[in-house]
């Protein structure tokens, strides 16, 4: 079974269903509220060890109900959290999602101990890192810690994956370090400053990451699959047609499935068509990790 290191964020998502947001300053009245546990780092552990990877977790939660809560669902997961710290200041972090009638959301995360994630945290982890075949990380943690994982991943001789989610601007120094980078059409075009207008956008953006030093690229397209690029091909996967109910975590199931796709050695077109499927499954689910599909939903489509 694939060994996969996931360093990033836990949350707990505060979900409000809506017929549609809300305009500034306007207040509406919505519909169901749900609490789910969340955070992009803890997602993919979850989507990871539900399709078949032994899952190791270096995360960091608050000293409260919150982290508790998140700490017992991983191990109920079967994730090792040993490598997952209680901050003894800082709260958990938090998630305010809201849901429209599309199933498309808005978020607003407050932090909390996941910004506390600290590059000395990670050296407490060497066995995770050494054991590992793949690592997994995103940016709801400090990008000097991301950094630094990086560095140690290429040290190791470990591919490393970067989710740049939530969008922002990388150091250059970054890119050189990643065997993948999984964006989506807008953080894309954030890291490269390329539009989407006119034919040959997906090429154009993901070469301009290949220039910069990534190795390979998958650009997610949401209902429209996902784009992969590097030095040898490109193709695009389709995504299976699907209702969408909550887009929340589609993402984060993709690269979670995704990364033990390619660390059981599948080819990168069958890994992107089983991260696209599982990612296809959680649209049609509430929730973050409660939408992740085990692998026996997975068999008979993409075995």
């Amino acid at each position: 079974m694939p060994r996969i290191l996931v360093i990033g964020s836990s949350n707990t998502d505060m979900v409000v269903k809506t017929a549609r947001f809300p305009q500034p300053g306007e207040t509406i009245i919505g519909g169901d509220f749900f609490m789910f546990p969340g955070g992009k780092g803890a997602n993919q552990a979850v989507a990871a060890a539900r399709v078949g990877g032994v899952v190791d977790l270096i995360a960091k939660v608050g000293n409260d109900v919150f982290g508790t809560q998140a700490v017992e669902g991983f191990a109920h997961e079967g994730i090792n959290v040993a490598y997952v710290l209680t901050d003894p200041k800082l709260a958990s972090g938090v998630a305010l999602i809201t849901v429209n009638g599309e199933g498309e959301n808005e978020i607003v995360v407050a932090p909390g101990a996941n910004a506390a994630l600290t590059p000395a945290d990670l050296d407490l982890a060497e066995a995770a890192f050494e054991s590992t075949d793949l690592i997994l990380m995103q940016l709801e943690t400090p990008l000097e810690t991301v950094l630094h994982a990086a560095k140690k991943a290429k040290a190791l001789g470990k591919p490393f994956v970067l989710n740049p989610a939530p969008a922002q601007v990388l150091p250059a120094e970054l890119f050189p370090l990643l065997s993948l980078i999984t964006p989506n059409e807008t953080e894309a075009a954030l890291l490269t400053g390329l539009s989407w207008e006119g034919e040959g956008a997906l090429s154009r953006i993901a070469e301009a990451l290949l220039q910069k030093g990534v190795e390979n690229v998958i650009i997610t397209l949401g209902a429209k699959g996902a784009y992969f690029q590097n030095a040898d091909s490109y193709f695009q996967v389709a995504a299976p047609v699907v209702t969408a109910v909550d887009t929340t975590a589609a993402g984060d199931v993709f690269n979670g499935a995704l990364a033990v796709a390619l660390a059981e050695g599948k080819d990168w077109q069958p890994a992107i068509d089983f991260a696209c499927q599982a990612g296809a499954i959680a649209v049609t689910r509430m929730g973050a990790q409660t939408s992740a599909p085990y692998r026996e939903e997975l068999m008979l489509r993409v075995e």
